[in-house]
């Protein structure tokens, strides 16, 4: 699967979103996760964010949606399968992938029973994704182009219309620069920026499938 949607959210901005059960606290927060890295990354931020939590129980889904090569899940103390488990299967039926969430509880006093704590993670989990914003995984391609310096106006000048944008550059004998671009605008963009040069620029890909 090439194209699917993925949560516009990141780990920096997460999607968040609140609900009590029997005066237990549940926030969840969500966002885009690309790989297991990513992920267990965003888990750690969340715990070292909410360190007064009764619990920060977690679950993603790191690839394309209801791909279970890449998933990963945690009660966090909660009875076994009460929390990670029925988070993770929202999470693989949403239609989204590379997204995780992490639901922290507080506990309010009141016990909630195996039964009622699956229901409280599940509800907490499907109302999070309600209302998250999503946007499209396009593949891409990533290239490294080397022009000489007085081509640059025209580089930066054609870069938005290819949806290309810079990894990194370096200025040496001439511009290099790593780009990154939807994988259906490689060939037009390497069209566009020998006609710009006059097919002297260096066109390179480095990473296909992006």
């Amino acid at each position: 699967m090439s194209r699917y949607a993925v949560p516009v959210a990141t780990s920096e901005e997460p999607h968040t979103s609140e609900i009590l059960v029997r005066r237990s606290r549940f926030l969840a927060s969500c966002a885009r996760a690309s790989d297991v890295a990513s992920a267990r990354a965003f888990v750690k931020s969340l715990r070292r964010c909410y360190p007064d939590a009764t619990h920060n129980c977690w679950a993603y889904v790191a690839g394309p949606p209801g791909d279970t090569s890449r998933i990963g899940a945690s009660d966090d103390g909660e009875p076994h399968g009460t929390a990670g488990r029925p988070m993770l299967n929202v999470l693989l039926c949403c239609g989204t992938g590379e997204i995780c969430m992490v639901v922290s509880r507080w506990f309010g006093g009141v016990k909630l029973g195996t039964s009622g704590l699956v229901r409280a993670y599940r509800y907490a989990a499907r109302e999070n994704l309600a209302g998250i914003a999503l946007t499209e995984r396009l593949p891409s391609v990533r290239c490294v182009a080397s022009l000489a310096y007085a081509y640059l106006d025209g580089l930066y000048h054609i870069l938005p219309r290819f949806e290309a944008k810079i990894i990194t550059q370096e200025h040496q004998t001439t511009a290099k620069f790593q780009l990154e671009l939807p994988k259906s605008q490689c060939n037009a963009f390497k069209k566009a920026l020998a006609g710009l040069t006059n097919g002297a620029a260096v066109f390179t890909i480095s990473e296909k499938n992006f």
